[in-house]
């Protein structure tokens, strides 16, 4: 039994008794009452004790609610920290690898251009030499043609007036122009005796030189012609160049296979055709010797290159 109930139940027990006990008896009842007063106030007391106890027991762990919770934040934001970190360790790897990727990229891009290097300069040696071989075909073949047109000259101007011929070097040929007078009556592709002497001193310096072709080509002023025979000077033009190849292949034993034949028309003038004398001067046949097209095409090939 707790200290309050004793009380009350003393209590009443007093006042039911009050009447039929002694006075002694009720001194002592008093002063267990009285007792039982003192106690209860320290009852009391012990409970306010307690109650502050209990207070401060709360208002600790209130605080340590807080700091539990402080903790728990704290604690968050570190693995957030540490997330966040491991993310830039993860940026920080691929980083390094693509670096290490694009050192190995670099170490390979390097190597590539030096064999690149090597390879270009390799082909600088081939093109260096290609270039001193065509420079010395270039030479030689000026050599060549300077002296087939010296000796064209000399063959030529026996009998020959000056007007009527002309011997030339250009570039990677040598040409001789002859006049339409000495070569063709007027408007006609017929040869004349004279024009089959001069082509035969031509045709004996092309049979010196097997490995020369022969293009003619034949030229007309501008007047206009037509007949039975010719419907234009383009008709014209080629009947004459074709004449002569003809006159060069059946008479003086030209092989076919080094001749051309071609007709330029009214075209590509050397004088103007609004007076007699410039007519006269784009009234001409053109005989072209040249190097073969094939031995042309070996010459520009670069597999041809001494190595």
């Amino acid at each position: 039994m707790n200290t309050t109930a004793r009380f009350i139940f003393i209590l009443c027990l007093g006042l039911t008794m009050a009447s039929c006990v002694s006075k002694k008896q009720y001194e002592a009842l008093k002063l267990e009452l009285d007792t039982a007063n003192k106690d209860l106030g320290k009852c009391g007391e012990s409970l306010h004790d307690y109650m502050n106890q209990l207070r401060t027991c709360n208002s600790e762990i209130d605080r340590l609610k807080g700091e539990l919770r402080n903790a728990q934040n704290a604690e968050k934001l570190r693995m957030e920290q540490i997330a966040d970190l491991r993310s830039q360790l993860d940026d920080v790897k691929s980083q390094r690898d693509k670096q290490l990727s694009q050192v190995g990229d670099l170490t390979v891009l390097s190597q590539s251009a030096s064999d690149n290097i090597k390879e270009t300069l390799s082909q600088l040696e081939k093109k260096d030499k290609y270039i001193h071989l065509l420079q010395a075909a270039k030479s030689k073949a000026d050599s060549i043609n300077l002296a087939l047109a010296v000796n064209l000259k000399s063959v030529l101007k026996q009998g020959i007036e000056d007007e009527d011929v002309e011997v030339k070097v250009d570039k990677t040929v040598v040409f001789v122009n002859l006049s339409d007078k000495m070569l063709f009556q007027s408007g006609s592709s017929t040869i004349t005796s004279r024009a089959n002497e001069v082509l035969g001193k031509i045709a004996d310096i092309v049979k010196s030189r097997p490995d020369l072709e022969v293009m003619v080509e034949g030229y007309t002023d501008n007047v206009p012609i037509k007949n039975a025979c010719i419907d234009d000077n383009w008709d014209l033009s080629v009947k004459r160049a074709t004449s002569v190849v003809r006159v060069l292949q059946k008479t003086h034993n030209i092989d076919p296979n080094r001749l051309i034949a071609a007709g330029r028309g009214e075209y590509n003038t050397l004088a103007s055709n609004a007076t007699a004398e410039g007519r006269a001067t784009n009234r001409r046949t053109r005989i072209i010797i040249l190097p073969k097209l094939d031995q042309f095409y070996d010459l520009l090939n670069p597999n041809n290159v001494p190595k």
